[in-house]
């Protein structure tokens, strides 16, 4: 089978994926065997490729927003033939404090898709049967994908950003993931505000529904309740901040962020500002946003590759020439 391979971690113009054939995985116990359909191309398959994060499993495949044909199983929630998902978290140990009190995405034993284990670049691929998603119905395959990671971390950013019922909401970045959380809060009655540098991306901010789209570091017409950072822009932090009303939440979606410089106590943090990180997430989550993803239609914005070029999918996304989600496709046969 087509399997790409992180080779030497580096940017993207040294050629860091190697195309290999390698042979098809044999699922172990508890584990399921999918043909790969569809693998959507995530920043934080590129945070891996190109070395921003550091090295779990030598020469891992990337990607972890999968959807896949079942072809073994020896789960009973899962048939031959079923259409799944795969997602970023794929193991945590259950024993651990964190995990009994329902932070599962704390655990320090976690393990994750495409970066300590091998992931969706490639024909066919294993999941634990425990950490596989349902798909809701309604979606492509292509448009299912970006679900499975940008939309539940979009939709923990927001649960982390605490925006009251009806809020103003500001959204700094609008790709694959902050496109469908601004779906997920207009959903709910936010007002939404998107900043960003692509124009284009402000184009689709509006369509949306947003109240307004500006410049990454612009200010926005109202002080937000809440905001949430998707940009991995360390310097966008003290604008969002600034940006904040009393009591207001920022929350900062991505595993990777360059250098947040100094804060100004008074400008950016008095009056009960509140600064959180978002860290993974949680089977819960994933189960909460694929069940509004299925009562709610959201509009999920793709641009398709074939597999065989994963590697300009990663430098387009890189230079941020994608529109909405990258996602590539497989298909192959069994």
């Amino acid at each position: 089978m087509r399997a790409w391979h992180v080779d030497r971690p580096g940017p993207m113009a040294g050629r860091p994926l190697v195309l290999r054939r390698d042979p098809v995985p044999e699922p172990g116990p508890g584990e399921l065997l999918l043909r790969v359909l569809v693998c959507g191309v995530c920043r934080t398959d590129l945070h891996v490729t190109e070395g921003d994060l550091p090295v779990h499993r030598p020469g891992v495949v990337p990607g972890h927003e999968v959807v896949g044909e079942v072809v073994e199983s020896d789960d009973d929630r899962f048939a031959i033939g079923d259409r799944v998902g795969v997602a970023w978290l794929r193991g945590t140990c259950g024993r651990c404090r964190y995990c009994l009190r329902g932070d599962e995405n704390l655990c320090p034993e976690s393990v994750y898709t495409g970066w300590d284990a091998d992931g969706g670049y490639v024909d066919f691929t294993v999941v634990p049967a425990d950490y596989a998603h349902h798909l809701p119905a309604g979606y492509s395959d292509a448009e299912a994908a970006p679900l499975l990671c940008a939309g539940i971390i979009g939709y923990r950013a927001l649960l982390r950003a605490e925006l009251p019922e009806g809020g103003r909401l500001g959204i700094y970045g609008l790709g694959a993931s902050a496109h469908l959380a601004a779906q997920v809060a207009l959903a709910r009655g936010a007002v939404v505000h998107v900043m960003t540098r692509s124009a284009r991306a402000r184009e689709l901010a509006m369509a949306l529904g947003a109240t307004s789209a500006g410049d990454a570091a612009d200010p926005p017409p109202e002080p937000l309740d809440s905001a949430i950072l998707f940009a991995p822009v360390g310097p966008l932090v003290l604008p969002a901040l600034e940006a904040l009303d009393r009591g207001g939440t920022l929350s900062i979606a991505g595993i990777h962020l360059t250098d947040v410089p100094p804060l100004v106590y008074r400008e950016h943090l008095f009056q009960e500002r509140q600064l959180r990180s978002v860290t993974a997430n949680t089977r819960q989550d994933a189960a909460e946003f694929l069940r509004f993803a299925g009562t709610h239609r959201l509009e999920v914005t793709t641009t398709p590759y074939p597999l065989d070029a994963a590697d300009r999918a990663l430098t387009d996304l890189a230079a941020d020439r994608v529109d909405g989600a990258a996602v590539l496709v497989a298909g192959a046969s069994p």
